[in-house]
């Protein structure tokens, strides 16, 4: 019942926000644009359909994305204040993207066009496949990928930071900017892949479910009941660096939505798995939809990149969390 109140929430909001914009386009304008495309003017039928949509269903995406890679996140790390940025995978991604913005350096068989979003997804996910490797020969603990996370986390930002010493005024404007994360590099090609990396990855994690909630109860107990840890936190590994990867390659570095919605989520439906991952992905989708529609109000005409209004969301919510385990402490 709660999740299809969620579902009903994030509808709602996902309509808020197509019809939250600088240009007055109506509800009933838009309602009639969505069914008959070609009653639109030309001017109506950008705005609805090459702006507005895009820019919906991708924030919408990118917030299943990252909330359901959190709430894993959290799980096989057993920290509450885990997100996918935990390990470094966005600080691998800026500092592929500004390889490309900065240096003009693509790796071989990414085209021009996604020149990048290329080089950001392949040095996302790299990292995260080197993390695997690295924990997978020295035991894949928790603590462990902890440790060896933020190793790659700093090494990858003094390496952002490098750049953007070398940079020029324009390439270091453009690299910034990017890491702000922003809606408007939306495009219906970049929403398929993303959508079809969500719908290739969901079923597995939905199939460990069960093991990820008695992993929950620790590593002893988790094995009691049969449940291989090590390869269990390995095959997450994988599905986050996935869904990580392709949502911050296409919108840039978006943070705080794979730490609070796992946890909204959790403090409505549980711990059982079966229902705090499809939850988690929907706290995720109304987050980053209501951030979209605030991203656009907060200062009239201009657009806020959404990977502050994000942190601005994200900032309260985690000293909140802090204060509330020092508190239970």
């Amino acid at each position: 019942m709660l999740l299809c109140l969620l579902a009903a929430a994030v509808a709602a909001v996902f309509c808020a926000d197509l019809l939250t914009g600088p240009s007055a386009l109506t509800f009933s304008q838009a309602l009639k644009g969505l069914a008959a495309p070609s009653t639109l003017s030309r001017t109506e039928y950008v705005i609805l359909w090459e702006v507005r949509l895009p820019a919906a269903c991708m924030a919408v995406a990118v917030g299943v994305a990252l909330s359901l890679a959190g709430a894993e996140m959290q799980t096989i790390l057993d920290n509450p204040l885990a997100s996918p940025f935990t390990l470094g995978i966005s600080h691998a991604a800026a500092f592929g993207a500004g390889m490309g913005i900065v240096l003009g350096y693509s790796l071989p068989g990414i085209p021009a066009n996604w020149l990048i979003s290329g080089n950001a997804f392949v040095f996302a996910f790299a990292s995260t496949v080197l993390l695997q490797f690295m924990a997978q020969r020295f035991g894949a603990s928790a603590q462990t990928l902890v440790l060896f996370g933020i190793a790659m986390f700093f090494a990858f930002e003094a390496l952002v930071k490098l750049l953007q010493f070398i940079a020029s005024e324009q390439t270091l404007q453009q690299l910034v900017f990017w890491t702000m994360g922003n809606l408007a590099r939306a495009d219906w090609t970049k929403i398929a892949y993303l959508s079809a990396a969500i719908a290739l990855v969901a079923p597995f994690s939905m199939a460990a479910s069960w093991k990820m909630t008695a992993l929950r109860m620790g590593d002893e107990r988790a094995r009691s009941f049969g449940v291989r840890v090590e390869r269990l936190r390995l095959f997450s590994l994988f599905r986050i660096a996935v869904l990580t990867s392709f949502a911050v390659a296409f919108v840039g570095t978006i943070g705080f939505i794979g730490l609070v919605g796992p946890h909204i989520a959790r403090m409505l439906v549980g711990e059982d798995h079966r229902l705090l991952l499809p939850g988690s992905a929907l706290c995720g989708a109304l987050l980053m939809s209501a951030a979209s529609i605030a991203s656009k109000t907060i200062l009239p005409g201009v657009i806020i990149p959404i990977g502050i209004v994000t942190a601005l969301i994200g900032v309260p919510f985690f000293l909140w969390l802090v204060m509330q385990r020092r508190y239970r402490a």
